[in-house]
């Protein structure tokens, strides 16, 4: 029998290690939640955010029907208990809904300042998000703060759980690391991690402005969302980590060496992010 553990051997998927070892992938996916019900609860809490997000308009009986096509052992009520205890993770029937955001509370909303408004140096507009990691048995939580002009992050933090604070983390970095003149414009959604008392005054003593995304409409930050599928394309998606601490490193390895200073941009010239700071930091010769 396939020693149920992980979602993936190497390079093996499940559906060739099933096809190897002659049993099928349900088999599987039951030895799999009875050896080890916290890593394959957490595998299909993952399975169902992705198919939440392929899948937008799909309720809880198609979701439900596409994972047993897959060999999940489920049925429409564990599906519809994950979705529930998930809110914040999990995309709901209506198109766009930013699966970390909660946008019902009770703080200010403020309208978009960025819309239309292309930056013509660093620390003019300040883009952030907050996305979702997996770990074996849980997930964590990621948000950053990324300069609208060079693509570079300029703070980030990762915690479990999702709370205000991590966001603060993550400006607190940037603006130590950046101190940016009065007028930068904060762009952001409108969850409550944003919104709250905490954040808001954080940039109003920096002399920010503070800017947030129509609501249900992603594409009002997009540098930010572009980042975060950077990162689980080129990092998150090819790791398994066992920790919070592991996570935090390589993660943070990706962030100041892969992407900040190695990964080059179209628009920025074919440059990194920390090379075309530099450039722009560059006296003008006569």
């Amino acid at each position: 029998m396939i020693q149920a553990t992980t979602q993936q051997q190497g390079n093996l998927g499940i559906e060739r290690m099933c096809g190897l070892a002659g049993v099928s992938r349900a088999t599987y996916y039951r030895q799999w939640q009875a050896s080890a019900p916290r890593q394959e609860e957490t595998a299909l809490r993952d399975e169902i955010q992705r198919l939440s997000l392929a899948h937008r308009h799909d309720g809880i009986p198609r979701i439900t029907v596409l994972l047993k096509r897959s060999g999940w052992a489920v049925n429409h009520k564990r599906v519809e208990r994950i979705r529930r205890e998930d809110n914040l993770l999990c995309l709901r029937q209506k198109p766009f809904v930013p699966y970390t955001t909660n946008s019902r509370h009770e703080f200010p909303i403020v309208p978009n300042l960025v819309r239309g408004l292309v930056p013509t140096g660093i620390d003019q507009i300040w883009v952030a998000d907050i996305t979702y990691i997996r770990l074996a048995t849980q997930f964590i939580y990621l948000a950053v703060v990324l300069d609208a002009h060079s693509r570079k992050v300029v703070g980030w933090a990762l915690a479990d759980p999702l709370e205000a604070s991590l966001a603060v983390e993550a400006l607190d970095m940037a603006l130590a690391a950046r101190g940016p003149a009065r007028g930068l414009i904060h762009h952001s959604d409108r969850g409550v991690q944003y919104a709250c008392h905490e954040y808001r005054e954080r940039l109003e003593a920096h002399g920010a402005k503070t800017s947030m995304s129509r609501a249900g409409n992603p594409y009002d930050n997009a540098k930010a969302e572009r980042f975060m599928r950077t990162l689980k394309e080129e990092e998150v998606n090819a790791k398994t980590y066992a920790t919070i601490e592991e996570a935090r490193a390589d993660i943070g390895a990706f962030i100041e060496n892969v992407y900040n200073r190695g990964r080059l941009h179209s628009a920025l010239g074919y440059k990194p992010p920390v090379e075309f700071e530099a450039e722009l930091r560059k006296p003008e010769t006569v």
